[in-house]
């Protein structure tokens, strides 16, 4: 068994917001459990249970829910809340409790330190703006008091750390061979940990962990009433979903998915975004089982081609997005995207546009563009949009806007309250690369986009059935089965 001085050593993984011993007379190991939320194969739980069981001294996690946060609707919450009851489960059988309150989450943690006296706080690592002040609030709490009380973060939701990439990456073609020099170090299963101390109990049963809110959907939804975009039916969050969605995936769709992942219909991706959002399943549990898919005996060349293709995606781009929102300050705006596109767009941000939508326009699907619209349509409907569509969708939004910072303003706020995904590196990501050109490259010179990349309605329709998939998402909004499940 390590002990605190070896798991609060530097490591790739680990920040330490708070240097020092534990508490001397601390009484538990408190985990803030907030992207991560899961206990499968999760590094920061797994943090938490090694110090408490080095320092004989049982665990906790707490989850604080906030009704506030920024840009989530009611389908973001049920989708987060169906999460929670699962992790609970799952981090009851490694001896831990979760324990969810209600309120905002640096108050809900530095609560819990009041009540429970931990000798360490864990927390994961996240690099969105709103994640990073949480951490700080709590930091400067701990670090203020009479005695420190240390506070690592772990990168849990990456496969290789961020700290690796201290500096914005320019582009997938920088950070893919770094990636790839070091993929054979953190490639590897987590090993499954349990808690070895109990809570303690008197002779009549009472004392135990701390307690919390009911941990169900239809408790956690009631007390937090929130309104804004509807649920979606039929998408289910939590780690079991995410784990048939990966089964599915490699049983029936990876053979495929190198040569039709542009397709839209049928979806030939994971579908698994959503629940990588929201740390429902760790990107370690889907490139270990999609990396296992290619090393069995007899694998086609077709589907090895498919998992080198799907792990660009799911490792190297997804890692850059990630890079891109932790290393760069003002990745929700224009701002952050590069000199040279946005001097491109500033040169041809008076030229006049064929079509000019507001944004009510836009997120009632109200444009001439068919293919536009039934993208637009099933995001509202489902929750999600095809990665290609999202692409075009987002550079449509740039031609019919009065300027390139409000196209930006637009797809974001569209983006983050309609998908599943929404608020996420990935969406910041790729908003900035359709309208501001992050990590690609100057295009020729055309009207309104200068030389940031150009896609036409129909070059994108010739790509697929564009016409089926209009079709598709008229049943839709009829009512039709959504396309999620078997």
């Amino acid at each position: 068994m390590a002990d605190w001085k070896t798991l609060l050593a530097p490591h790739p993984r680990v920040r330490l917001l708070v240097q020092g011993a534990p508490v001397a007379d601390g009484s538990c190991v408190l985990y803030w459990m907030q992207r991560a939320q899961r206990a499968k194969a999760n590094p920061a739980l797994n943090l938490a249970i090694a110090l408490g069981n080095s320092l004989k001294l049982p665990v906790w996690a707490v989850f604080g829910l906030t009704p506030s946060y920024p840009e989530a609707q009611r389908r973001h919450y049920r989708f987060l809340i169906e999460g929670l009851v699962d992790t609970q489960a799952d981090a009851a059988q490694l001896g831990v409790p979760l324990v969810v309150r209600l309120g905002d989450p640096p108050a809900v943690v530095l609560k819990a330190v009041e009540e429970s006296r931990p000798a360490v706080v864990v927390g994961d690592e996240n690099p969105v703006r709103i994640g990073q002040c949480w951490r700080a609030k709590v930091a400067e709490s701990l670090s203020q008091r009479a005695r420190p009380i240390p506070f690592p973060v772990v990168d849990a939701d990456v496969v290789v750390p961020s700290s690796l990439f201290p500096k914005e990456e320019y582009a997938a073609r920088t950070i893919r061979p770094k990636i790839h020099r070091m993929l054979h170090e953190w490639l590897k299963p987590l090993p499954v940990i349990k808690a070895k101390t109990p809570w303690p109990t008197d002779e009549s049963g009472q004392g135990g962990p701390p307690q919390g809110e009911p941990i169900t959907v239809e408790h956690l939804m009631g007390q937090i009433r929130v309104g804004g975009v509807g649920e979606v039916p039929n998408y289910p969050g939590g780690t079991r979903e995410a784990e048939r969605r990966l089964q599915r995936f490699v049983a029936q769709r990876l053979a495929r998915y190198g040569k039709d992942r542009n397709e839209p219909i049928p979806y030939m991706t994971s579908e698994l975004s959503a629940h990588l959002h929201f740390g429902h399943i760790s990107p370690l549990t889907i490139a270990l089982a999609v990396q296992k898919e290619a090393e069995e005996a007899g694998v086609a060349a077709e589907t090895k081609a498919s998992v080198e293709s799907y792990l660009e995606e799911m490792i190297v781009r997804r890692e850059l997005a990630i890079n891109f929102v932790a290393r760069n300050p003002k990745y929700d705006s224009l701002a952050g995207c590069p000199d040279w596109a946005r001097a491109t767009l500033a040169k041809h941000a008076n030229d006049p546009r064929p079509k000019l939508y507001t944004a009510t326009q836009l997120e009632r699907a109200e444009t001439h563009d068919p293919l536009w619209n039934a993208a637009q349509k099933e995001m509202t409907l489902t929750g999600r949009m095809h990665n290609y569509l999202r692409m075009y969708w987002a550079k449509k939004i740039l031609e019919w806007s009065p300027d390139p910072e409000t196209a930006f303003a637009v797809a974001l706020d569209l983006n983050d309250r309609y998908e599943m995904d929404g608020r996420d590196p990935n969406g910041y990501t790729g908003v900035a690369w359709a309208i501001g050109g992050k990590h690609d490259r100057p295009w020729g010179e055309r009207p309104i986009f200068g030389t940031v990349r150009y896609m036409s309605y129909d070059s994108t329709r010739r790509k697929f059935d564009s016409e089926r998939y209009i079709a598709y998402v008229r049943g839709l909004e009829r009512g039709g089965s959504l396309p999620l499940g078997d």
